[in-house]
């Protein structure tokens, strides 16, 4: 067999090519910090039960989350048609991100009008784009037991332009 150079030059570039695919591809394990900034979510379902509140959800968040599990954040929320009484709901809670970019966050509305107060709330998420986005459903409410919801949300990280 006739020694060709062309082969060998080719064989080296898919090497390298496949051994740089092979560390592309590797997932990189997820933290606390990878959430770390703003989100600004948008959020659609239904609260199902108790039946006194129960009907249609749509809102928009805001949440600044930390990197090492804390968060907060203001929302506006039109529930069954109705708006707030105020205009943005401030909220506080913990968050946990696990290894898998999976991870839980609670809500408790901190509302400085009454009328808005409700239940804290437990979610859900997955972090997807290398923690550009986050996507939630609301699992429950710790303290509520009787609620019951089919929420969803997509956060994506928020840019601030420099010089703002």
């Amino acid at each position: 067999m006739k020694f060709n150079p062309s082969h060998l030059a080719q064989f080296l570039l898919f090497t390298t090519c496949s051994i740089g695919l092979a560390h592309a591809t590797e997932p990189v394990p997820c933290t606390n910090a990878t959430l770390t900034g703003d989100y600004v979510f948008t959020i659609t379902g239904q609260i199902l039960a108790p039946p006194p509140v129960a009907g249609p959800v749509a809102g928009v968040a805001l949440t600044r989350f930390d990197g090492n599990g804390n968060m907060t954040q203001v929302d506006h929320v039109v529930h069954a048609g109705v708006t707030p009484v105020e205009a943005w709901r401030p909220g506080v809670g913990p968050y946990q991100v696990n290894s898998d970019c999976t991870g839980w966050f609670t809500i408790t509305p901190k509302p400085t009008e009454p009328a808005d107060g409700g239940p804290e709330l437990k979610l859900y998420f997955v972090i997807g784009e290398n923690g550009q986005e986050i996507r939630t459903v609301v699992s429950g409410s710790p303290d509520a037991s009787a609620f019951s919801a089919a929420i969803t949300s997509i956060g994506t990280r928020r840019e601030i332009p420099p010089g703002q």
